[in-house]
C-alpha cells in the first residue's frame, strides 16, 4: 500500500502530517511512504530525514498523489493558487487521513464524496480510552493553551508572578480561564505554573476536581439542564442557563488581568460569550485571548487572527496556534495518525480492516461510497 504525505498549501501552516519517526514505523510494517520535497522543512525535519527513514520523495503533488492509495494531510484539502483543488489530485477511490473540521469544511466534503473518497476526520474521533491515542483533537488543543497562556502574559503590561524585591512586592496576575476541555486545563497548568492567581470555569460541574488538580480555583454557576454532551464536550445552554452564565462572567472578568477564552460546542464551534458590555467592564491594560478563534471566536469583539485595543482592553484572537510550535506540534499529530493506521493494518494482508462496525471508525468516516456518511457534516449540508 502506497502512503502519501503532502506539504501543507494552508497559509502559514507549518506542521507536516508524518514526521521521520513515524515514517520509519510505517515502512516496518510493509507500507510505502512517499512525501513531498520540503514538506517537513517548516517544521525542522528535512527532506534527508525522511530518506534516511526509508521513503521516497516526490517532486511535487500532482506527481505524489495520483498514486498514492492513502493520503495523509493536517488540514482539509483547499483550492490551490493555480486554481485546482487538491481533491482533485487523489486518485478516486483513495483513502483521506486528516483533522477535516468537516462540518467547518463543506465544500471540501462535498468535493470528496465526488472523489469517490473514503475519508476520515481525526477530530471526530470518539473520545474513548482506546481512542485516545489517536486523537489529534486533544493533541493539538494541548498546545493551543499553552502557548494562549504565553500570549497572554507577553501582552499584559505586568508580571505574571509575584515578586518580592528590594523595590518593593509585584502581587500575582490574575488569570481566569473559560472552559475546561484540553486547551482550558492546559492554560491553568501553565499559568499556574507562569505564578498567576488562576481562576476557570466551565458549564460542566464535573470538571471541577479536574481544574483543582491542574492548580485552578473552580467558580461555577448551577445550571437548570445538563451541559454536558459527552466525551468530554459541553453542548449548548439553555437561555436561562446562559443568563446564569453570562452574569458570572461579567462580574469575574471585571476582576482579573487575563481572560483566557477556549470554549469550543462539539469541539467545533465557539459560542460568543464576551461581548461589548463585558469588555468594557474590564480594567486597562487587561488582557483578553480568545482561543476560540478557530472556531469563530468566544468574544464579540474580536477580529479573528489579529490583536485589537478595546478602551484600554487589548483582544487576541490568534489562529492554528499549532503551526506555531510545529515541531512537537507534527510529532504529536503524526503518532496520533500512526497510531489510527496500526490500528486498523493488517499487516499479513497488507491492507486496512476497515470494520464499519468499530466505533472509532464509524465515528471518524466522513465521506464513503460517493456520500457523506458523518451525521453532524450531512446535517450541516442539509441545512
Amino acid at each position: 500500500m502506497k502512503i502519501a504525505v503532502p506539504r501543507e498549501i494552508r497559509a502559514e501552516e507549518t506542521r507536516v502530517a508524518l514526521d521521520p519517526e513515524s515514517c520509519k514505523k510505517l515502512i516496518a510494517l510493509g507500507l510505502e511512504v512517499a512525501v513531498e520535497a520540503g514538506a517537513g522543512v517548516p517544521a525542522c525535519f528535512p527532506d534527508r530525514a525522511y530518506q534516511e527513514a526509508g521513503a521516497t520523495l516526490m517532486p511535487n503533488a500532482a506527481a505524489l498523489l495520483g498514486g498514492a492509495d492513502l493520503v495523509l494531510k493536517v488540514n482539509a484539502p483547499q483550492a490551490r493558487p493555480d486554481g485546482t483543488h487538491e481533491v482533485d489530485l487523489l486518485r478516486p477511490g483513495a483513502l483521506l487521513l486528516a483533522s477535516l473540521f468537516p462540518t467547518r469544511n463543506l465544500d471540501a466534503v462535498r468535493r470528496m464524496a465526488d472523489r469517490n473518497l473514503t475519508a476520515f476526520s481525526t477530530d471526530c474521533i470518539p473520545r474513548t480510552t482506546r481512542a485516545q491515542a489517536m486523537d489529534t483533537l486533544s493533541s493539538q488543543a494541548n498546545i493551543v493553551g499553552y502557548k494562549g497562556v504565553l500570549l497572554g502574559a507577553m501582552a499584559l503590561p505586568k508580571y505574571f508572578p509575584m515578586f518580592i524585591t528590594a523595590a518593593g512586592t509585584t502581587l500575582p496576575a490574575k488569570v481566569f480561564v473559560i472552559g475546561a476541555g484540553v486547551a482550558g486545563l492546559q492554560a491553568i497548568a501553565t499559568a499556574k505554573r507562569l505564578g498567576a492567581s488562576v481562576t476557570a470555569t466551565d458549564v460542566r460541574p464535573e470538571v471541577k476536581e479536574q481544574i483543582e488538580s491542574v492548580g485552578g480555583k473552580y467558580v461555577g454557576i448551577d445550571l437548570k439542564q445538563g451541559a454536558s454532551a459527552g466525551g468530554g464536550y459541553a453542548t449548548e445552554l439553555s437561555a436561562e442557563d446562559k443568563a446564569l452564565q453570562a452574569k458570572l462572567l461579567a462580574d469575574h472578568c471585571a476582576q482579573v488581568d487575563v481572560v483566557i477564552t477556549t470554549a469550543l460546542i462539539g469541539g467545533v464551534f465557539a459560542p460568543k460569550l464576551l461581548d461589548e458590555a463585558i469588555v468594557n467592564s474590564m480594567k486597562p491594560g487587561s488582557v483578553i485571548v480568545d482561543l476560540g478563534a478557530d472556531g469563530g471566536g468566544n468574544c464579540t469583539l474580536s477580529q479573528l487572527g489579529a490583536t485589537v485595543d478595546v478602551g484600554g482592553v487589548k483582544i487576541l484572537a490568534p489562529l492554528n496556534l499549532p503551526a506555531t510550535v510545529p515541531t512537537h506540534a507534527s510529532m504529536m499529530f503524526s503518532r496520533n495518525l500512526l497510531n489510527f493506521m496500526t490500528a486498523f493494518w493488517d499487516r499479513s494482508a497488507k491492507r486496512f480492516n476497515l470494520d464499519w462496525t468499530d466505533d472509532i471508525l464509524k465515528g471518524c468516516v466522513v465521506t464513503h461510497e460517493g456520500k457523506v456518511v458523518h451525521g453532524p457534516t450531512l446535517k450541516a449540508l442539509q441545512g
